[in-house]
């Protein structure tokens, strides 16, 4: 016989998630929040992930709500318990990913007695949340009626900003008390608010009359609306579209690989490609050059278009189209003037001469964390879905044909932790494998990403380890420094080896190009465990590498 939590609160949380089809919860143990585990675990339509480290059980749920495009519901209980969340939290929030947060409490009179796992949880995650509720205890007045409109708008809020909402929620002891049923709630009026849009023919004139069109795409997931709409609008040379990996379009006439066209770019180049109109669309770019670019560019005229987020990332922002961007170039597209412009050209002629010295140094470059990245652009399978760590790896990705896969990438607090966790929640719920490519630092600062029953067997894992954080050896000022080693770069000896096993996974380690050659075709092949396969660079001079090959683009 099944068995259901006597809290009405918990009932009605319940009964209005799957009113609004949010069935996947992770559950990190605990007992405060005993009665939400209970409820969800036996009650039909949910699919609950018992996730033990709440720091890398908030990142899970991130990475299962990118995979299904749905809110995911993490829950814990008390205390500190809440506070590991706040990093998935700010990663969710500057990505708008709607992860539905969900803490147990103590009752509010307890906080501030020194009672046992108990601190300020109201309003924790206020500065990087898109709503902060708290429901009323069960033995409050009108605590029913209360808490359904509460957990409501929460619920609208989550799906209306694809982002972070905290539910806290008080429960007194008893917490083990059950019940065999419990009432039934009647289905629930949604008022989940779409903005419209209408374009300005203010916008339009303005786009007809500009010679220089510069679109950056940001982080955003892959579009096969935008992906044809920024084709046409490039067809005829009308346009400039520059790219990133993760800004998941492809195609021949964009500008994929931004940091080998503009790292030498001084006070004239930055006149000479300046744009007289930039439109930039998505989120975070990777690309630092590009910023300094645009920034001393001073372009009169920039749009930025998303829902949610209008950065003046650049100090230019004139316009902010408050909208998805298929929306508005769908618009757009039905009344500018496409006509070819010597714009293009330009960055064209660019392009052309740096792209063939870029393939002039890889037919030479020795084996390093570069050469990985080539090759592997090469040699991943194309239904994986690649998930691709922080600092050095999603920059080395940038140089190199990754723009025909699916690319995921923390970039919304640009952090090296929760990566793996990230992955993995993505792993456990999309039927494309996934591949994580990270750096071993990043790899192991969360290693409890490993630490979870669900990965499926065609996950793989590869983990390139050059022997600390190399990022500071390639970004100027560190090593200038005495404290690089020990307290920038974090220079280690540790492998994955032991960690692969411990965690069921088959392990392999190359440390040479050969060997990897010869491994990768086997190691995408179907096994009964997920893989993971250690490059290890760490006795490869891998910043002087990177700086020679921006060296020889010149």
């Amino acid at each position: 016989m099944k068995q259901y939590s006597s809290k009405h609160s918990i009932q009605i949380l319940a009964h209005l998630l799957k009113e609004y089809g949010i069935h996947n919860i992770v559950i990190s143990p605990g007992s405060r929040n005993a009665p939400l585990a209970i409820h969800f675990s036996e009650t039909d339509g949910f699919n609950c992930y018992s996730i033990t480290d709440e720091r890398s059980a908030g990142f899970v749920g991130l990475g299962m709500a990118k995979s299904e495009k749905m809110p995911v519901a993490v829950t814990c209980t008390s205390g500190s318990a809440a506070a590991n969340y706040y990093p998935a939290v700010t990663e969710a929030f500057y990505q708008n990913i709607p992860l539905l947060v969900l803490t147990a409490d103590r009752p509010s009179d307890y906080v501030d007695i020194f009672d046992g796992q108990t601190i300020r949880q109201k309003d924790i995650f206020q500065q990087h949340s898109y709503g902060d509720f708290q429901l009323l205890e069960d033995d409050r007045e009108n605590a029913d009626d209360e808490n359904y409109g509460l957990i409501k708008k929460a619920i609208e809020i989550c799906i209306e900003k694809q982002g972070p909402v905290h539910i806290n929620i008080p429960l007194a002891e008893p917490l083990y008390e059950l019940v065999a049923e419990f009432p039934v709630y009647p289905s629930v009026e949604k008022t989940v608010h779409r903005k419209g849009y209408d374009l300005s023919p203010a916008l339009v004139a303005e786009w007809n009359l500009a010679r220089r069109v510069l679109i950056l795409v940001g982080t955003r997931d892959y579009s096969d609306e935008l992906q044809m709409q920024l084709s046409q609008l490039v067809k005829n040379h009308s346009a400039v579209v520059l790219t990133e990996a993760n800004s998941n379009l492809n195609n021949d006439k964009f500008f994929s690989h931004i940091d080998r066209y503009v790292f030498k770019f001084e006070e004239e180049d930055f006149k000479l490609y300046a744009p007289d109109l930039l439109i930039t669309v998505g989120q975070n770019v990777v690309s630092k050059k590009v910023k300094q670019f645009l920034r001393k560019a001073k372009t009169k005229s920039h749009w930025h278009i998303d829902e949610v987020w209008q950065p003046d990332t650049y100090f230019t922002l004139t316009q902010k189209m408050e909208t998805k961007a298929e929306v508005f170039f769908g618009k757009l597209l039905n009344h500018v003037k496409l006509e070819p412009q010597p714009y293009y050209n330009l960055w064209d002629v660019l392009r052309d001469k740096r792209d063939a010295k870029h393939q002039q140094y890889c037919a030479d470059a020795p084996f390093s964390d570069f050469k990985l990245f080539e090759i592997l652009s090469l040699k991943i399978p194309q239904n994986y879905h690649i998930h691709i760590s922080n600092s050095s790896a999603i920059r080395y990705a940038q140089l190199f044909n990754f723009q025909q896969f699916r690319i995921h990438c923390n970039r919304g607090t640009s952090g090296i932790d929760g990566s793996t966790s990230t992955a993995m929640g993505y792993a456990m719920r999309n039927e494309s494998p996934t591949l994580l490519v990270t750096g071993e630092v990043s790899f192991l600062y969360d290693i409890n990403g490993l630490w979870n029953q669900y990965i499926p067997p065609y996950t793989r894992i590869i983990v390139f380890n050059n022997g600390g954080g190399d990022i500071f050896r390639i970004i100027p000022g560190p090593s200038s420094t005495n404290a690089l080693d020990e307290f920038i770069l974090t220079k280690h000896q540790r492998n994955a080896e032991l960690l692969a096993k411990n965690f069921g996974f088959a392990y392999t380690r190359v440390d040479e190009e050969d060997t990897l050659l010869r491994v990768l075709d086997n190691f995408f092949n179907p096994d009964t465990k997920p893989k993971i396969l250690e490059v290890d660079t760490s006795q490869i001079g891998n910043a002087e590498i990177l700086k020679s090959y921006f060296e020889f683009l010149a």
